[in-house]
């Protein structure tokens, strides 16, 4: 046998080695992960629940997933630790600060280009422009108050409060 015939046998051996290898890491981090959880600690199960820890004992945990509800979990079934940042902005819907550690990046970048003057060149062109809302297929009719429209308003018969044509 030639060493052509193994090289490809070699390769898929080696690769099966990398893939067991990487995936026992994987484990490997998700059980330390889970040995140093502690009471207080923000959790989301595997199954999308998130809850904070109350107890930890050897194989399982008791999360407070609300007032008085009180679940029993497997520790396996822990999916990730989360940060107290993270936790409260998930579940309380509180921001972390942002502005104390980064400048914000504004959602118009024009105003990163643009000078107050060509700013205010815009914005007074805007102004001038004006839109036409008008139907373009209907019929115009005369804008100035004629004679004739007058008189034509005149011949309709005006209806008060108290008449009513059906008798």
């Amino acid at each position: 046998m030639n060493i052509t015939m193994l090289l490809p046998f070699i390769v898929l051996i080696g690769a099966m080695f990398l893939m067991t290898r990487s995936a026992k890491r994987k484990q490997q981090q998700a059980a330390n992960m889970r040995n140093e959880m502690q009471p207080g600690s923000g959790v989301r199960t595997i199954g999308g629940m998130y809850a904070t820890v109350k107890e930890v004992n050897e194989d399982t945990v008791l999360l407070d997933a609300g007032p008085g509800v009180e679940l029993l979990f497997a520790k396996n079934a822990i999916g990730s630790v989360l940060s107290d940042d993270e936790y409260n902005r998930i579940v309380h819907g509180i921001e972390h600060d942002l502005k104390s550690d980064t400048d914000l990046v504004p959602d118009d970048a024009s105003s990163l280009t643009e000078t107050d003057d060509s700013a205010d060149e815009a914005a007074a062109a805007s102004d001038d422009k004006s839109v036409d809302l008008d139907k373009k297929d209907a019929p115009e009719e005369p804008a100035d108050d004629t004679p004739a429209a007058e008189a034509k308003s005149d011949e309709e018969p005006k209806k008060s409060e108290g008449d009513s044509e059906a008798k």
